[in-house]
């Protein structure tokens, strides 16, 4: 059984996504709060496997919230809830530790694919919400490329911990690199995809399918 949280201020969009996720299998909502402050003060207690997060909410945001949250919960998995294409917040909620994206108008499709990506150790973007990304992180010209870009297998090994969110630091000790090789090494598949940062490499990653979600 997974375990799920809601944290969301508008109502009646809350009741319908808790209506959704009720009606799959082995899932049982744990938590419903409307405030970030809520969703903290009740987290020990409920221990939710994943939180559908609202970025924007009354109070602490959703990006405040997750960084706290993962301070209590190392464990948890969350997955962000946006109705707007906002590059700087996307950009703080991956920093903060968020692991899925998604747009409010989402799917049941969508919420299963989201929940088993994160349960599994995978970052997930909604495919409205990547399309929207690669405008933002990648390069046009490269995006017309017949061909996507070719990496070692070294390479990939670290694209896929990057996808998973793993630090410069986590992946050399998981690949016996030095920070300098991985952070080098980065940076090149990076510049290679003309991606802006790291996201944009992800992103690119999963577009042409070099990583699966």
């Amino acid at each position: 059984m997974t375990k799920i949280a809601v944290v969301e201020d508008h109502e009646i969009f809350k009741r319908g996504m808790v209506t959704l996720l009720c009606n799959l299998p082995n899932v049982e909502v744990v938590n419903e709060s409307s405030s970030g402050d809520e969703f903290l003060d009740t987290l020990q207690e409920s221990e939710p496997d994943i939180v559908f997060m609202d970025i924007k909410l009354p109070g602490i945001d959703g990006i405040e919230t997750t960084r706290k949250a993962l301070q209590i919960l190392p464990s948890l998995k969350v997955i962000a809830l946006t109705m707007h294409e906002d590059n700087k917040h996307l950009k703080e909620m991956l920093k903060a530790g968020a692991k899925g994206f998604l747009f409010k108008n989402i799917s049941r499709f969508d919420v299963e694919k989201a929940m088993h990506s994160v349960m599994n150790g995978n970052q997930f973007f909604s495919e409205e919400l990547m399309n929207i990304m690669a405008d933002k992180f990648l390069s046009p010209k490269k995006e017309e490329d017949k061909a996507p870009c070719k990496f070692s297998n070294k390479e990939m090994e670290i694209l896929k911990l990057i996808s998973k969110g793993f630090t410069n630091l986590e992946i050399g000790e998981k690949l016996s690199l030095s920070n300098r090789t991985v952070d080098g090494l980065r940076a090149r598949m990076i510049e290679r995809v003309k991606a802006s940062n790291s996201v944009g490499l992800v992103v690119y990653a999963i577009k042409h399918n070099l990583i699966q979600v």
